[in-house]
């Protein structure tokens, strides 16, 4: 699992950077993670979790600090993050995650998104039974001996521990996030990545003109600033 998942991560962030789009949406996810639990990284993991990524990002720390600054200020704008499902061409299962200051024009601009490629917005649930959502945490393996630290972190909730190019991935089910991450600071595990991916349980293959329909689909939605990230069962 974690080859595919640094594919996708990589794949991604090559259009976010060629974008300039990753710290805008890493700044959103820093203000929602303020405002609700606070602007001390110490007592908010969920902040913690998201300055962690943005160094992975390589974000710069005076943005990081002006972005927890900002959501500090009680006239700076609410997120909420909405997720939607539907079926892109050739009966591809797409999930959109996104989190916006105003769902009528979110909503209106993924339909569009849909429609446009030949596809369709469906309702909550039409698609995310086909997918499982885990949360995958990323950092350098060192010396840690991974068949020891899979043994340590089966009572947290791991499901799968996975080696690629020096760097282990650690996966749990969606609600384990928190057991999982206070497993690993307690460890002194300096985590590099840590957030929510969504697996599809089965895939579709697809010709390479498809792929590249669905692929341009992708990137129209990710070109949104609402769009935080994109998932699909195409293979």
């Amino acid at each position: 699992m974690g080859r595919a998942f640094e594919f996708r991560k990589e794949r991604k962030f090559k259009r976010w950077d060629k974008m300039s789009k990753v710290f805008t949406r890493l700044g959103k996810e820093i203000v929602m993670a303020v405002k609700s639990g606070g602007p001390d990284p110490a007592s908010n993991p969920r902040l913690r979790t998201i300055i962690q990524n943005a160094k992975g990002a390589q974000m710069p720390k005076d943005r990081i600090e002006a972005a927890i600054k900002r959501a500090s200020n009680k006239d700076e704008k609410d997120y909420e993050e909405v997720v939607y499902e539907g079926y892109g061409p050739f009966g591809i299962a797409v999930i959109v995650e996104t989190s916006t200051d105003n769902i009528n024009r979110t909503v209106a601009n993924i339909r569009s998104y849909f429609t446009k490629a030949g596809g369709s917005l469906g309702t909550s649930g039409s698609v995310s039974f086909m997918f499982d959502h885990k949360a995958v945490f990323r950092f350098a393996q060192d010396d840690l001996d991974m068949e020891e630290l899979e043994l340590e972190l089966i009572d947290y909730g791991l499901s799968e521990i996975d080696e690629n190019e020096g760097e282990l991935f650690v996966y749990t089910e969606f609600a384990d996030f928190g057991a999982m991450q206070k497993a690993l600071e307690e460890r002194g595990i300096e985590v590099i990545s840590a957030d929510f991916q969504r697996f599809p349980t089965t895939l579709t293959e697809l010709t390479e003109e498809q792929e590249e329909i669905i692929n341009k689909m992708i990137e129209k939605m990710e070109e949104d600033d609402d769009v935080n990230q994109v998932f699909t069962n195409m293979a």
